[in-house]
């Protein structure tokens, strides 16, 4: 009960810490509110007696640390450039960008994430892909973004999620360069549009569905097809990978088609076909992952026959991915 309450109290730290750097107003409580989130997310992914855990403690501290301290200086060399306006800013500007790269795990600074992710349970992961990633895109989306340098992540990062991740087997691997090419669409629609929170909502709600249906020992994609029993689980799997591909009528190819219509807007559209065809590399790493489940013989063959406990789970999960349509209609994006 103890060590649940600890966890807890952590919890509530790394959300309070976020939060603080989402209203912070300068520099040192944005970086302040960095520190406090990386102090209470290792505790979160502790475990006792096991070296994985240990390891991946050591990863994100030191990356963090590297990150923090170049923020750190950036800040400091920023406030000196003050005093000197003839001088050049870019160099400064550049200096936090990458900082902030770092920290986020955006290419080319991206070969501690996947590393790390093999180490963490799915829980942590989900953490990591999800809500570690709000505080560092703020500070990036309220830095000015047209910036050479911000492209070439762009571009680097959805070359790596894309190349990166088609002689992988482990899920969670994958799912890390899913995540850094994600994060390429994420920054590019971040230079064209300040709606780039929602990319992240729809994003975050596909990782957290897909991290809590994945049972705790499937880590590799030959597991897939031993774990999932029923028809409807093999279904959800395959619609949610699908949906993180962004294959349309998904619930996925919303924010893919969004940032696609700002870059239109913005007439950028050399960026935008090789950003698309950069992406339908992830979605063959997706159908690899899927090809097993759908083509694999059934020992059920109607639809709800196995009693599974996550039925409402899966019910839920088939029909948020769905719902494409009447976000459309209604106009909320």
């Amino acid at each position: 009960m103890i060590l649940n309450l600890n966890k807890m109290l952590f919890l509530i730290i790394l959300v309070i810490s976020t939060l603080i750097t989402l209203s912070a107003n300068n520099w040192l409580s944005m970086w302040m509110g960095l520190e406090m989130n990386l102090m209470s997310f290792i505790p979160l992914i502790s475990k006792k007696k096991n070296k994985k855990s240990s390891q991946a403690m050591m990863i994100y501290f030191l990356t963090q640390s590297i990150g923090s301290i170049t923020l750190l200086f950036s800040i400091l060399m920023n406030s000196i450039m003050f005093m000197y306006p003839s001088l050049s800013n870019d160099p400064i500007i550049m200096m936090t960008m990458a900082s902030i790269m770092i920290k986020v795990g955006a290419a080319p600074f991206h070969l501690w994430l996947p590393e790390m992710m093999t180490k963490l349970n799915w829980p942590e992961c989900m953490l990591l892909m999800t809500w570690q990633k709000v505080a560092p895109l703020t500070i990036l989306s309220n830095m000015t973004l047209n910036n050479w340098f911000l492209y070439i992540s762009v571009f680097a990062s959805t070359m790596v999620g894309g190349l990166a991740g088609l002689n992988q087997t482990s899920l969670r691997k994958l799912l890390a360069y899913s995540s850094i090419s994600h994060l390429g669409w994420m920054m590019m629609f971040m230079t064209v549009s300040t709606s780039w929170y929602k990319y992240l909502i729809i994003y975050s709600l596909l990782i957290i569905m897909i991290c809590t249906l994945m049972k705790k020992n499937v880590f590799f994609i030959n597991q897939l097809m031993v774990s999932s029993v029923s028809l409807t689980e093999k279904m959800t799997y395959t619609i949610l990978i699908l949906s993180l591909g962004g294959l349309p009528p998904l619930l996925g190819f919303l924010p893919k088609w969004m940032v696609m219509q700002s870059l239109i807007n913005s007439n950028l559209y050399f960026l935008m076909i090789i950003m698309m065809l950069l992406s339908l590399l992830t979605l063959f790493y997706y159908l690899r992952m899927m090809t097993s489940l759908i083509l694999a013989y059934s020992m059920t063959s109607k639809w709800m026959t196995y009693n599974s406990s996550n039925k409402y789970l899966l019910f839920m999960a088939l029909s948020i991915n769905f719902m494409l349509p009447i976000f459309i209609n209604i106009k909320i994006f």
